[in-house]
């Protein structure tokens, strides 16, 4: 019988380097534009209609790029869409979630201790929250506060601060960051994939059709796009943020998204001033800073964790239950009590080690039945934990980790 733990790895590997790359594409684009936008200058003799021009040198070869506001006057006949960065980010981005978080939920995205759901119930929050978050998000653009814009961003930033709190009352603080980068990823995409591309076909319509487009279009695309140049920068952060206890294991890790959401803000200010060609302003980079230290502070007294008394405690889902029940369980704790919990504690006793790497604890045995999955891969299938095998497993003691993951039949389970 095949492996499919192993298995499921390798897909969720390939998705995410998929969604890395993709990632890179789409931002990095994202940003040329933004600065180019900026950055275009009135110039003489520029064609009837056009709006300002750059000249740019790159690969040893210069650049003439000029851009009009509304519409040329006529249709180029090779027009180069930019849209696949974005979809193929989000896409491949959502398989990732459905991946890791909907196929591991008793794992990584439900949290007993704040609610007490089903799969199908905490996979129907998941999604739903997306496709509900940006029904809300465009109905705002569309009333009159886009006439506003200033006063819509602040609502923007309201009511991400008010879903970064409520998925922390739902789901694990590494599912919560996770959600939320992925709420504003949605809206995003969305933007993107609703509003800007249609509105963009509509004046190619008009243009092919000898009528006049609408400046109104350009308009509200002007308005979606800039939504997204200052959400990107958090966005990164908020989808960095699983590999960090730090920032997901806080009880303030809401908190600390809203101040990534402010230094977004303060970041790309900067630069969007400087490629504008109107100053360097430096002291947003003070006010980065400061809002840096807020971070590293509420991260330091706010760690959210359940204590020795209460993992000891704590009932076992039916799938912990499977693992602590099968064969060989009682040898691989003694195995993970002496190699891997020195460092995976609450209070770690390794040198150097002064928050359980990842987040995880390996103490009691319900530790070890939740993140028996972890065990396997890291130090039963490869010998990544003890990292340099610092505490010296051995591998026969490798070997009992496969063999009692397999007696409880995790070897069958894709995402558990």
């Amino acid at each position: 019988m095949p492996d499919y733990v192993v298995i499921w790895e390798w897909l969720a590997f390939a998705i995410r380097w998929l969604h890395v790359i993709t990632a890179i594409a789409w931002i990095g684009s994202s940003f040329y534009f933004v600065a180019l936008d900026l950055g275009l200058t009135k110039a003489p003799n520029m064609p009837k209609g056009a709006h300002g021009e750059e000249w740019q040198v790159h690969g040893g070869g210069f650049y003439h790029i000029q851009k009009y506001l509304v519409a040329p006057e006529r249709m180029p006949e090779h027009l180069t869409w930019f849209k696949w960065e974005s979809y193929a980010t989000w896409l491949s981005g959502a398989a990732l979630l459905m991946v890791t978080y909907w196929a591991g939920a008793n794992l990584y995205l439900i949290d007993p201790a704040k609610m007490d759901l089903a799969t199908w119930q905490a996979i129907a929050i998941s999604g739903g929250s997306l496709a509900i978050g940006w029904l809300i998000y465009d109905t705002l653009c569309k009333s009159k506060l886009g006439e506003t814009p200033t006063t819509l961003m602040l609502l923007l930033f309201v009511a991400l601060v008010v879903m970064g709190w409520g998925y922390d009352q739902v789901f694990t603080g590494r599912a919560a960051l996770l959600h939320l980068g992925a709420f504003t990823a949605t809206i995003m995409t969305a933007n993107v994939f609703l509003v800007i591309m249609p509105n963009q076909r509509i004046v190619v319509a008009d243009l092919k059709a000898g009528r006049a487009p609408d400046p109104k279009y350009g308009k509200i695309a002007k308005l979606r796009s800039t939504h997204n140049n200052y959400l990107t920068l958090p966005v990164v952060f908020l989808m960095l943020s699983n590999h960090y206890p730090l920032a997901f294991a806080s009880q303030y890790n809401w908190l600390i998204a809203a101040l990534i959401f402010l230094m977004g803000v303060t970041i790309r200010h900067f630069f969007n001033t400087m490629h504008a060609r109107k100053g360097d302003l430096w002291w947003t980079w003070a006010v980065t800073a400061v809002l840096f230290i807020m971070v590293m502070w509420l991260s330091s007294i706010g760690l959210n964790q359940d204590s020795y008394e209460e993992s000891e405690a704590r009932a076992l889902s039916p799938i912990e239950q499977r693992f602590a029940e099968a064969e060989g369980f009682d040898q691989v704790s003694d195995i993970v009590m002496g190699r891997c919990s020195m460092c995976h504690a609450r209070e770690p006793v390794y040198e150097g080690i002064y928050h359980a790497p990842k987040g995880v604890f390996l103490e009691t045995p319900a530790d070890i039945a939740r993140a028996a999955r972890e065990i396997y891969v890291q130090a039963g299938l490869t010998d990544a934990m003890p990292p340099a095998n610092v505490s010296f497993m051995e591998p026969d003691e490798r070997r009992q980790v496969i063999r009692w993951f397999r007696e409880a039949g995790g070897a069958d389970l894709a995402g558990m």
